[in-house]
């Protein structure tokens, strides 16, 4: 069973709330967290190579199903060993189940009680995914952790959309279980319910039920309030299994983060960091910085005083300014590394304060300084 290839162990929480700092042993190494994941869509981070992605501190990577079975294809990358063999990446990988962009799809896709039908959007081509096709595309794909095929209900939906979507994604869970027989792969439920409070303690009790190396919380990040995706998590994450990881899905902006491992949330994924470098804006202590902007022509600073990623110890505002200026690519490699290392090391600093036993201070402290730059602007 899992407990042969995966082990959760909390090793240490906030006296003052849900925050906790814990180990999670996978085949491909060791994830200590709370821990930020990056993501490699099409199987590679955009703009950055592997060890720039490893010496910005990942322990973690994500790739796409959906991208995947697409392009390149699940025999080739099958044929090759799989992801960690076909991206030479030999830390844990997690592979999303394409469900939230098949459901993203709209117009290109139906979805039925059996699964979805969709339209690649590039070329026309019609395609189905099943939860037992899902499990199989996601087994021939061979990362260390996998989810369950789910359906995203939207925001904003009205009860009875949710209630359906929930309860598809309850029935796909079911057959996703059945289907599932390769243990070394962890296969992660997934709490939906929208924005309805019964709907998603519903869920993450159905959920619970099942024995599973690690649980996820999703439907999240799809155009509600923070107001909204902080109750969400706040009042889900609890009626999770204490003692395996707890994974909210596509949530990675700093103030997201505190938030989450506040929560009690221990794994968090976004595209954001290198989504933002690709349009010039990088992450500070200080709040989002925009690096095209009039004032960093000058700035022999780096990007952020505190960070000791490569970009910050090697370059200036100055410099990035002009690379992005004249459409150099090399900008947008350089704010990768630097908005992905700020989020892996800000949350390698939250589990440190958890450890210390300063995580109420330090995380205060924090939050005071990225919501001052906040209302600032506004």
């Amino acid at each position: 069973m899992y407990s042969d290839f995966f082990n959760f162990e909390v090793i240490k929480t906030s006296k003052d709330n849900l925050a906790r700092a814990g180990l999670f042993s996978t085949p491909h190494g060791i994830i200590e967290t709370p821990i930020f994941m990056p993501v490699g869509t099409n199987s590679a981070v955009k703009m950055l190579t592997n060890d720039q992605v490893l010496n910005a501190g990942a322990q973690i990577i994500l790739a796409n199903s959906y991208h995947m079975y697409l392009r390149a294809g699940c025999d080739l990358i099958k044929t090759a060993g799989g992801l960690h063999n076909w991206m030479n990446f030999h830390k844990p990988i997690l592979t999303d189940s394409g469900g939230f962009q098949v459901f993203s799809l709209s117009k290109l896709r139906k979805i039925t009680p059996e699964g979805v039908y969709f339209q690649d959007p590039k070329n026309g081509s019609k395609h189905f995914i099943s939860p037992e096709i899902s499990m199989k595309i996601q087994e021939d794909l061979g990362a260390d952790i996998i989810m369950a095929f789910d359906e995203c209900a939207p925001y904003p939906c009205n009860y009875e959309q949710a209630r359906n979507a929930l309860d598809k994604t309850k029935k796909w869970l079911e057959i996703c279980y059945n289907a599932h027989k390769n243990y070394s792969q962890a296969l992660f439920p997934i709490v939906q319910g929208a924005h309805f409070d019964d709907l998603r303690r519903e869920s993450a009790q159905f959920v619970s039920k099942f024995d599973a190396a690690g649980y996820a919380i999703g439907g999240v990040s799809v155009g509600e309030p923070t107001e909204i995706k902080n109750h969400i998590t706040q009042i889900t994450a609890p009626l999770l299994p204490f003692d395996k990881p707890r994974y909210l899905m596509g949530v990675g902006t700093p103030v997201d983060l505190i938030n989450g491992v506040k929560f009690g949330i221990d794994m968090f994924d976004c595209v954001l960091p290198t989504r933002n470098a690709r349009h010039g804006t990088f992450f500070t202590y200080e709040g989002n910085k925009i690096i095209k902007n009039k004032q960093f022509e000058y700035d022999f600073s780096p990007l952020d005083k505190r960070c000791d990623c490569y970009t910050c110890k090697n370059h200036t505002k100055a410099y990035i300014r002009h690379l992005y200026k004249t459409q150099e690519a090399t900008a947008a490699t350089l704010l990768s590394i630097h908005n992905i290392h700020f989020l892996i090391k800000l949350a390698h600093n939250l589990r440190q304060s958890i450890i210390e036993g300063t995580f109420e201070k330090y995380s205060s402290e924090l939050m005071d300084g990225f919501l001052k730059q906040e209302a600032d602007r506004a």
